[in-house]
């Protein structure tokens, strides 16, 4: 499963459309990993913080860029 560790920086020099398609693919990698702590399968629950750290990392440098294109 792709859980992208992506720094702030990174996601600046992406366009909306390459964010948008980032949160989705993080919203999914997380949903893994939540299955996964269900059925007691997952190993390491660290990830699961990191992905939603990373899925508000993303989110909120898209919200800034929707904004500043207004």
């Amino acid at each position: 499963m792709k859980a992208s560790a992506s720094k702030a920086s990174e996601l600046r020099g992406k366009d909306v459309a390459a964010l948008e398609k980032e949160v989705s693919e993080l919203l999914k990698a997380h949903f893994g990993l939540r299955m996964q702590k269900a059925t007691q399968q997952l190993t390491n629950h660290s990830q699961l913080g990191k992905t939603r750290r990373d899925i508000a990392r993303a989110k909120t440098v898209l919200a800034q860029k929707k904004k500043a294109a207004k």
